[in-house]
C-alpha cells in the first residue's frame, strides 16, 4: 500500500513540472497535465481513505448512538428494530442485548419458560410497547408508536442479520443493566449460556 502510495505522489509530483502542464498555467487552457494530476490526486485520496478504514472484523466497533425504533421484542434479551443508518435510509436487525444472556422461551424445563416470558413481558414493559401516543396501553392499535432507543457499542454477533449492543430507551434506562438488576439476566461474555435449569 505504501509503494502504492508513493507512486501516484511521484505521478502527481511529475506532472506538475510537465511542459504541458506549466504551458496550460501559463496560458490558462486545461491540458492533459492538469486532467492528470487531477485525477492522480483523486486515486490517492481514495487509497488513503482505503487505508485509513480499519480492517472488517469481529472487534469492529460503532460506538453509537444510533436512533432505532423497536419493531417486536423477541425475548429478554433480542430485539428486531429498524435502525436509522443514514439519512433517509432504515435497516431492520434483529440486536442482542450486550453483556447479558435471558432465559430462553423454548428453554429446557418450566422454570426456565416462565422467566423467560417475565424477561420478555419486562422489556416490553420497560419500552411501553403497545401504547398509543396518549398512553393509553388499551389504546387503537393504529395510534400504536414503535418506541424509539439508542444502540451504543455495537458489534457484529455469532449469527448473521444479528448485532450485539447496547440499548437504552428514551428514558436513558440501560436494559442489560434492568434485566440484571431484575434477576431476570445473567452476566453473560459470549463464552458457555447459564444455566436456568436446576
Amino acid at each position: 500500500m505504501e509503494r502504492t502510495f508513493h507512486f501516484f505522489a511521484l505521478r502527481i509530483q511529475s506532472a506538475g513540472s510537465h511542459p504541458r502542464t506549466r504551458a496550460a498555467g501559463a496560458g490558462g487552457s486545461a491540458g492533459l497535465g492538469d486532467a492528470s494530476r487531477r485525477m492522480a490526486a483523486a486515486i490517492l485520496m481514495w487509497l488513503l481513505v482505503l487505508g485509513a478504514a480499519p480492517a472488517s472484523g469481529a472487534e469492529d466497533i460503532l460506538t453509537g448512538p444510533v436512533p432505532a425504533a423497536v419493531e417486536e421484542v423477541i425475548d429478554g434479551d433480542t430485539l428486531r428494530v429498524r435502525a436509522r443508518i443514514w439519512l433517509g435510509q432504515d435497516l431492520a436487525i434483529y440486536v442482542r442485548l450486550a453483556g447479558v444472556d435471558a432465559p430462553e422461551t423454548r428453554g429446557a424445563c418450566a422454570r426456565e419458560r416462565e422467566l423467560a416470558q417475565r424477561a420478555r413481558d419486562f422489556v416490553a414493559s420497560r419500552l411501553a410497547l403497545g401504547r398509543d401516543p396518549g398512553g393509553d396501553p388499551g389504546g387503537d392499535p393504529s395510534g400504536d408508536v414503535e418506541p424509539s432507543v439508542q444502540l451504543r457499542e455495537v458489534r457484529y454477533g455469532k449469527y448473521a442479520r444479528r448485532v450485539v449492543a447496547r440499548v437504552e430507551t428514551e428514558a436513558g434506562l440501560d436494559l442489560s443493566a434492568a434485566l440484571l438488576a431484575a434477576g431476570l439476566a445473567q452476566p453473560y461474555d459470549g463464552g458457555p449460556r447459564p444455566v436456568w435449569c436446576d
